[in-house]
């Protein structure tokens, strides 16, 4: 389960990670929480999650055909630098009484700059630093990693903005880059697996995307990643409206729904460290699970029994992303990866800035259970669809029996259900 760690560099990144992914976390709460306590609107948590992931979706692209030329380590110091002060000017602006809206709406967006070449950098450096042997393992205690600091984060963060405030969550957050710059700078660069990198040149975005638009596995895993994370994702809206209109609770209850969805998301990534590989079929049925769960969530009569059904919702929705995110990886050419990932980040985080003013919007108009319940729907029919369609391009049929006394369910090539069913 943690054989990568072996490896002296994935271990520095590892743990300067673990750092940053606490102060991250304690930033999303402190942000989303500060700007529904300056306007009062779930609308105006949902934009300031779309500018954060709208330039991804605007520049992702470019982001990957930059990746693909650059040194992977050096990217990641400039773009973690500049993340950092980000937190840093928030928490100024915070603590000295000066903050408004538009603000955090700046500062978002800036963050949002540095994840267009940060977040390819990160995904594909991985496989520099491990090889392709681990790259399976790393990805999915990348994730481990990620909801880790999840289960803390969110907890800090509650305490802080009800004691102390958000400044200091903001604070936090920029002093928590140090962690993984020194990470970086203490790295063994020899030991690094060589990765050619791209040559300047024309053409390559549209290489990229003739590239994906070629290998069916690749463009429709991304197609349904797009519908989960654009329709299915939107946690800042959806949980704070719950605390906050819903059950008439405080920060501290959107923290503990954040707690605990963390707690389901990490078990989902350390069971897909534990499975070793990446099966469409486990994508397919999770993606199903989580929009179903996500409905039933949406007809919670109480707070506590919503807060539990944070943990499926977070396996399953870990699960989708953390099988995903290694299928791209491990169907991708290495020379590619960095314009690859970049499409799947893109559609992975760019979808905020569509779903999140719509989810927004529904739970301003309609109310939040309508929009939880129907962004659930979407992404549940967006997985059987997809699987149907994967099913087709791959000549595979739908096979249901029984297999020592329990329901078997799966996919089988359409020659093997013809044999089987002559043979009977």
């Amino acid at each position: 389960m943690f054989s990568s760690l072996r490896v002296r560099n994935y271990r520095l990144f590892f743990l300067g990670q673990v750092v940053s992914n606490i102060g991250t976390w304690m930033q999303r709460i402190a942000q989303d929480w500060l700007v529904l306590s300056l306007t009062g609107s779930a609308t105006a948590v949902g934009i300031t999650t779309a500018l954060q992931f709208l330039p991804m979706l605007l520049f992702g692209l470019y982001g990957g055909v930059l990746v693909d030329r650059l040194s992977k380590r050096r990217a990641l110091l400039f773009t973690q630098s500049a993340m950092g002060a980000t937190g840093i000017a928030l928490a100024v602006l915070t603590l000295s009484g000066h903050v408004q809206v538009w603000h955090v709406y700046l500062a978002a967006f800036a963050a949002g700059l540095a994840t267009v070449v940060d977040n390819p950098a990160r995904q594909s450096f991985v496989s520099e630093m491990v090889g392709p042997d681990q790259l399976q393992n790393a990805v999915s205690l990348n994730s481990a990693n990620f909801q880790s600091a999840r289960l803390i984060g969110p907890a800090v963060a509650g305490v802080m903005i009800t004691g102390v405030g958000t400044g200091w969550a903001f604070l936090a957050n920029g002093l928590s880059f140090v962690a993984p710059l020194v990470g970086l700078l203490m790295m063994r660069a020899r030991e690094l697996y060589v990765v050619e990198r791209a040559p300047r040149g024309k053409g390559q975005l549209r290489e990229g995307l003739q590239y994906v638009a070629g290998r069916p596995e690749l463009i429709w895993t991304i197609v349904l990643v797009g519908f989960v994370s654009t329709f299915g994702f939107n946690f800042p809206v959806y949980l704070s409206a719950f605390a906050d209109d819903v059950f008439h609770a405080g920060a501290g209850s959107y923290s503990l729904f954040n707690t605990v969805m963390a707690v389901g998301s990490l078990a989902g990534a350390l069971l897909a460290a534990r499975r070793g590989t990446a099966k469409m079929r486990v994508l397919v049925v999770g993606a199903v699970a989580f929009g179903t769960l996500e409905m039933v969530a949406a007809l919670a009569p109480s707070l506590w029994l919503f807060a539990l059904l944070m943990a499926p919702i977070g396996m399953f929705g870990m699960t989708v992303n953390v099988t995903a995110n290694t299928s791209v990886q491990m169907g991708t050419d290495p020379a590619m990866r960095g314009r690859v990932m970049a499409l799947y980040m893109m559609v992975f985080m760019g979808g905020s800035p569509i779903g999140a003013p719509i989810a927004g919007w529904v739970t301003d108009a309609y109310g939040v259970r309508a929009g939880l319940a129907a962004g659930g729907a979407i992404a549940a029919v967006a997985a059987v669809t997809i699987g149907l369609v994967l099913a087709r391009v791959g000549n595979l049929r739908l096979s249901v029996g029984w297999n020592r006394g329990h329901p078997h369910v799966r996919f089988v090539p359409r020659e093997a259900q013809e044999q089987l069913a002559a043979a009977a």
